[in-house]
């Protein structure tokens, strides 16, 4: 963590998990009115949802990175656009690339990123773990001047985001339309193994084929130019291992990280290459190389 890090997010979800129709809806009532959120009670009757619920809908909103506040309220992102709008890839969240990519941008958050997210994809060091020990590490780890957080925001937070991962009610489609469960359910990155006195959690480590190479390198070239900026290359460690990597993020083995940057040449055009020899594992960007949008674009050309 360095000085410059930004300011945690701790809270804001109202204990909700984000739900399937949020983003899709935030996205259309932003589209509509730039100032929806300020007044709560109107947002309250335009979604159809209480106050907490509202509050908890911006919040994933903001997290997902499809909004981004403005001085006039809220717009919605170019990429919110691009994937959710009216003429987007998938504004109902039908394909499963769409939810790697929203688990990619809450995890990656660069101006408020969410605590429990940073903490438990980048730094727990274990394939398991309790939501006891869990909220014992994330206390351990708080920073200088957050060190004031309540037992109880850190224990929402674990909260949250097991429940982000790990089914409640059923897989989709199993349920009402209204389903309880978040989206990142049907990405089966955690898993859960009952206990007598309390569940056991699992990261899923093995490949995941949803994480196309298109994806990858979608995400690759996000981590790029928020992380580093300035960089001409980056060693295989760092796109596999080190925090905000897509390697650590998407929890995938070494072998599918580097099946994925060996396809970055044709995928790119050679904008993005991947280099190895008997001394040297890295990743190659052309200099002032823009590529957001097209690899955004490449992911739904299946």
């Amino acid at each position: 963590m360095t000085a410059t890090q930004p300011k945690f997010s701790y809270s804001g979800h109202e204990t909700f998990v984000c739900r399937y129709a949020w983003l899709p809806k935030a996205v259309k009532l932003v589209n509509k009115n730039s100032h929806a959120f300020r007044d709560e009670h109107e947002a309250m009757v335009t979604l159809g949802v209480g106050k907490n619920m509202v509050r908890s809908i911006k919040y994933w909103a903001e997290s997902a990175q499809v909004l981004q506040n403005t001085d006039a309220g809220h717009a919605v992102s170019p990429f919110g656009e691009r994937l959710l709008g009216n003429e987007g890839h998938d504004p109902f969240l039908e394909r499963i690339e769409t939810l790697w990519l929203l688990h990619w941008k809450i995890a990656t958050n660069p101006s408020s990123p969410l605590y429990t997210w940073r903490q438990m994809l980048n730094y727990w060091h274990r394939s398991e773990f309790i939501a006891s020990e869990a909220l014992i590490f994330l206390k351990k780890n708080l920073q200088a001047g957050e060190v004031d957080k309540s037992e109880r925001t850190l224990a929402d937070g674990i909260r949250v985001f097991i429940n982000s991962y790990v089914p409640t009610r059923g897989r989709k489609g199993e349920i009402a339309e209204d389903n309880l469960d978040c989206p990142l359910v049907e990405l089966n990155l955690l898993r859960e193994t009952k206990a007598p006195t309390e569940s056991i959690y699992c990261f899923n480590l093995e490949d995941k084929p949803a994480v196309s190479a298109a994806l990858f390198a979608y995400c690759l070239d996000d981590f790029w130019t928020n992380q580093h900026p300035n960089a001409d290359f980056l060693e295989f460690a760092k796109v596999s291992t080190t925090e905000g990597s897509p390697g650590q993020i998407f929890k995938l083995p070494e072998l599918a990280v580097r099946d994925r940057l060996e396809q970055l040449g044709d995928l790119t055009g050679g904008k993005l290459q991947y280099v190895e020899s008997s001394s040297l594992q890295q990743v190659m960007r052309k200099p002032s190389a823009s590529l957001s949008f097209d690899l955004l674009d490449a992911i739904y050309e299946s």
